[in-house]
């Protein structure tokens, strides 16, 4: 019954608070459309990545801070959301291409443990795992928000400032534009705000050119 609640829990979370983050984006960035109403949801986004513990895939608690001194791309997922299935090849991808460059991806599912762990094998997902249940919402929750659609991606620059939140499946060249900018932020070109502004300019450029 309890792992019944929890699914139904993350299942309506996902599926009626999709576009909140948005509200937040915009208030630091052109204008993307996004309805008034959302602006005015969003609301308490903190600056900084906050700090969270989770059980990892060996079942120890993890704090999301363990990787001091990187610019972290935190993806909150779910085995059973399909477009967090698809887009975790690219976050493969750009672990394996830009680690070196600073960059961590970590995975947080708001899942059910046994099934993220038997999914993550199958596909060999090959970075950081971090995995809750009521503790995954309490996470999400860490971001000032109650509801969210997965997947989301939190990007912070290497002093874990939140530069940019992506809600959707991320594809590759949205990717390019926000790692981008924070490589500019983390060489002292750009003030987070002036990345966040150059992300949503990136980002509405993919969305003409793809569209």
């Amino acid at each position: 019954m309890k792992h019944t609640f929890v699914y139904a829990a993350v299942a309506v979370a996902a599926a009626v608070g999709g576009f909140l983050l948005y509200g937040w984006y915009a208030k630091s960035g052109p204008s993307s459309g996004t309805p008034s109403a959302a602006l005015e949801a969003a609301g308490t986004i903190p600056e900084t990545l906050p700090d969270f513990t989770l059980l990892d895939r060996a079942g120890d608690p993890r704090s999301i801070r363990s990787w001091p001194n990187r610019s972290m791309i935190v993806n909150f997922w779910a085995t059973w959301c399909a477009p967090c299935r698809r887009e975790i090849p690219l976050l493969r991808q750009i672990q394996r291409e830009h680690g070196e460059d600073g960059f961590q991806v970590v995975g947080v599912a708001v899942d059910f443990r046994d099934d993220v762990i038997a999914y993550a094998e199958e596909i060999g997902i090959d970075y950081p795992l971090l995995i809750g249940e009521e503790d995954g919402l309490e996470a999400v929750n860490a971001f000032g928000i109650s509801a969210v659609g997965f997947p989301f991606t939190v990007f912070t620059d290497v002093q874990g400032r939140i530069v940019t939140l992506h809600l959707g499946e991320l594809t590759a060249p949205q990717s390019e534009v926000i790692l981008a900018a924070i490589r500019e932020v983390n060489r002292g070109e750009l003030t987070v705000a002036e990345a966040r502004t150059r992300v949503a300019e990136g980002l509405a450029e993919v969305a003409n050119e793809h569209g």
